[in-house]
């Protein structure tokens, strides 16, 4: 459909946007209002709960299955397939775009109907199906709105929540003629109404994936409005696309991060529809598809999994809660940052996805408060990975090996020839005998710089932030 975004915003440009969305009242206002709304909805489903036990349980099934992945990934398209499900797997976004692609082919499709993904928008499928002819439509509202304004979602549980409903209402009347009111069940069904036909003509249905049960082979759906339910029956093909960290155990264990993921996302007890889809229509049965297909899609997954500190980014359950309490999120919104993932979780998540070349500002767009890590439901320490990523920024250190693409971005030639100087007179004597007999003299000649030097001597990381600072105000 037309309105997709004709490009990806550049991740380096966060500071311009950041200084922009902070000079919009109305940006702010719409995400201040949606905040504290949230904020207050999660602490009240909370109420009567030992809080702390359930989030020690949730970060305990997360743990375990992080731990076996791979022998739970096999159990899955195990059970998968035994349950006539066929089981593809994407190194990364571009094949598992591939796949879906191939699949829409050999059905000759020319409609998809999509639910809500995050890995979908991660692997920019809309964009790729559009190019090979193939209609994709947003079927959730949120996603539906933004695809109206040709955007990308600005938070991951509620993609349209920094449009307040006048800006929506215009929205709508302009790309599909409703009329323009602020009757938000009107615009609703006005929404429904002309979803509904798209529902029964796609040839495809495509969705995302909360959980995947290696024990039974089920994929598990949570929603709201019924969209998903539908996009994963009515049509005569079902693709699921999800990220391989997904996968759980146990039955079991999947409700616990239910009884986690719906409070802390939206601060309901439970979500309207849990869908748990086991494989495709079967003899006598009246619904369903007739063919289900599930994308298992790393995308760098593999390279975080294999750092035992950075491992944790994958427990994420995609609640949105760390974004709802970020001081940085609430105040500039989701498009600031220019990234799939947005937020605190973007932070720790986009440096793996497109390298800190590319994403070096975002370890360092927070600060550093802890209310994320305090709130997420699965534990995940992500101030801690953000110190981390901030190092790896500047190259690492000998106790975290640099392993994301792009380490050392934010480090220049200038700073990185003083910190050499630096290592080779602190590791060779001589040099350094030479060097304080230098400094001797300097601050006979430049008193004023007396403290500085004197701090060098005493406090070497002090010091090095008063050089580097230096150093920065000589440049043009």
């Amino acid at each position: 459909m037309s309105g997709q975004p004709t490009h990806d915003p550049d991740v380096r440009e966060f500071h311009p946007r950041a200084r922009a969305a902070i000079d919009d009242p109305q940006i702010r206002q719409n995400f201040r209002r949606a905040m504290d709304g949230l904020m207050g909805k999660r602490k009240t489903a909370f109420e009567g709960w030992d809080l702390e036990a359930l989030r020690t349980l949730g970060a305990d099934v997360r743990r375990n299955a992080l731990a076996n992945l791979p022998d739970l990934l096999e159990q899955l398209e195990e059970k998968l397939t035994a349950n006539g499900v066929r089981v593809h797997w994407a190194l990364d976004g571009d094949e598992a775009c591939r796949i879906v692609t191939d699949i829409c082919r050999a059905r000759d499709a020319r409609t998809v109907i999509k639910g809500k993904s995050m890995v979908s928008e991660e692997m920019h499928l809309n964009h790729h199906l559009e190019k090979h002819g193939i209609e994709a439509l947003e079927s959730d509202l949120g996603e539906y709105i933004v695809q109206l304004a040709g955007e990308t979602p600005s938070h991951i549980i509620m993609p349209a929540i920094h449009k307040n409903t006048g800006e929506i209402s215009d929205l709508m009347h302009e790309r599909t003629g409703t009329e323009r009111s602020t009757d938000v069940e009107y615009l609703t069904a006005s929404a429904r109404q002309q979803l509904r036909e798209k529902f029964m003509g796609a040839d495809v249905g495509i969705s995302g994936v909360n959980f995947a049960v290696a024990e039974t082979g089920t994929l598990c759906l949570v929603e709201n409005e019924g969209n998903g339910r539908m996009t994963t029956t009515v049509p005569p093909c079902h693709i699921a696309v999800t990220g391989i960290e997904k996968v759980v155990p146990t039955l079991e264990d999947m409700s616990a991060l239910l009884a986690l993921l719906t409070r802390s996302a939206t601060g309901q007890h439970i979500t309207t529809y849990v869908n748990m889809i086991s494989g495709p229509r079967r003899g006598e049965e009246l619904d369903g598809p007739e063919e289900v297909h599930l994308v298992l899609v790393d995308n760098g997954r593999s390279g975080i999994y294999q750092d035992d500190e950075l491992v944790d980014t994958l427990r994420c359950i995609r609640c949105g809660a760390c974004m709802n309490h970020c001081p940085v999120y609430t105040r500039v919104g989701g498009h600031t940052y220019g990234t799939t993932y947005p937020g605190p979780i973007g932070k720790i998540l986009m440096p793996h996805l497109v390298g800190l070349d590319e994403g070096r500002h975002l370890p360092s767009a927070s600060s550093l408060c802890g209310a994320c890590g305090e709130v997420c439901p699965v534990k995940i320490p992500i101030p801690d990975l953000l110190v981390r990523l901030r190092q790896e920024s500047v190259d690492g250190d000998r106790l975290h090996p640099a392993v994301v693409d792009g380490h050392g971005a934010k480090r220049n030639t200038a700073e990185a020839l003083a910190w050499k100087t630096w290592q080779f007179v602190h590791a060779h004597p001589l040099a350094y005998r030479m060097g304080t007999a230098v400094g001797s003299q300097l601050r006979a000649l430049q008193p004023s710089r007396l403290g500085a030097w004197t701090r060098y001597r005493t406090a070497p990381k002090l010091a090095a932030r008063t050089l580097h600072q230096q150093m920065k105000d000589r440049r043009p």
